[in-house]
């Protein structure tokens, strides 16, 4: 495998995200005392923060690897949601498409971090789901991007936000089908067997226990091997990608089906690790058609951004570095 060709190949192929997105405030400061007033830490702030989140982190990401990415949804008429619009744009996420209503507020999980540890998280949103005129504005602007801009997929990041109702996902998926666009889908327990007829399904292995009702002690080949028959069902999609955390991945496409074990990091925070996964299965596999690869390099970046602390993109030369190093053989 060329990597760099690969790499470069991103430049071309363009990606479409729909979802929940949201904003990601980090107040890091030092904690020295226990306040008199009750008994809680006190945390002396020192900075703030903005970062993106939900569905606008996978937008950060497959940007990040140079594709050329948009990103539709809705938003509050806020001043978070003017600060995430800002800061998707200025990592060059198209925004043209997203959605600013009265009727919403801009999702804004606020974090307070002291010595790289999250002390307390404060979540500002709206989870019941969009009016009908919402969801009619929505799919509009889904259907004009995809006629006009022509993407090769469309990746459903559902955070239970309300954003991915039932009529929404069902309407979009048989545009995309119409269409010739691949779908991959980053599901929540809400609207996990809703998504019929998409390409790629990738829940983790906790989502597909709620998702299905199983109770399962053991993972082997075998037994996910009844998971991806048991979604088959449901969902009738092609493939099946399950995050196995520590684990590491397992994909079906076909009777082809394999575990991929995770590689040794040093891991700092999880947080934002699905969305890198996402990003980078879907972008490989609409670039090359080969889930193997997808999902060993989805693998690998997972692995990468759990090195950091917070929601942070993919680094493209580390990835790239990374893959050559341990997929040289493929």
């Amino acid at each position: 495998m060329d990597f760099g060709q690969l790499f470069a190949g991103f430049n071309d192929t363009k990606v479409l995200i729909v979802g929940d997105v949201m904003l990601d405030t980090y107040w890091w400061g030092n904690v020295e005392r226990i306040s008199p007033e009750a008994p809680v830490p006190v945390v002396a702030l020192k900075n703030k923060e903005l970062r993106v989140g939900g569905a606008a982190n996978v937008a950060l990401n497959t940007a990040a690897l140079g594709a050329v990415t948009a990103i539709i949804s809705v938003i509050g008429a806020d001043k978070d949601g003017e600060d995430l619009i800002a800061l998707m744009q200025s990592s060059n996420i198209d925004t043209k498409g997203v959605i600013v209503s009265a009727e919403r507020i801009t999702t804004n999980k606020v974090r307070i971090m002291s010595r790289n540890q999250q002390m307390m998280r404060l979540d500002a949103e709206i989870t019941t789901d969009l009016s009908a005129d919402l969801e009619d504005r929505l799919i509009a602007s889904v259907t004009n991007y995809i006629k006009e801009q022509r993407p090769q997929i469309l990746i459903f990041e559902d955070y239970n936000k309300g954003v991915l109702t039932k009529n929404v996902i069902a309407i979009i998926t048989a545009l995309c089908n119409e269409n010739g666009v691949i779908t991959a889908v980053d599901p929540k327990r809400k609207n996990f067997l809703s998504y019929k007829g998409v390409t790629l399904f990738k829940p983790n292995l906790k989502e597909v226990k709620e998702g299905l009702n199983l109770l399962i002690d053991q993972i082997s080949l075998s037994s996910l091997n009844e998971i991806h028959l048991a979604l088959q069902q449901q969902l009738q999609h092609h493939i099946s990608f399950i995050t196995l955390s520590e684990k590491g991945v397992f994909y079906q496409e076909g009777n082809e089906s394999v575990i991929i074990p995770t590689h040794i990091r040093n891991i700092a925070d999880v947080s934002g690790a699905g969305d890198t996964v996402i990003a980078v299965a879907s972008l490989v596999y609409a670039a090359t058609k080969n889930m193997r690869l997808a999902a060993e390099m989805a693998n690998i970046a997972g692995g990468l951004v759990c090195e950091e602390v917070g929601t942070a993109a993919i680094n493209k030369e580390k990835l790239l570095t990374e893959c050559r190093l341990l997929l040289n053989t493929m």
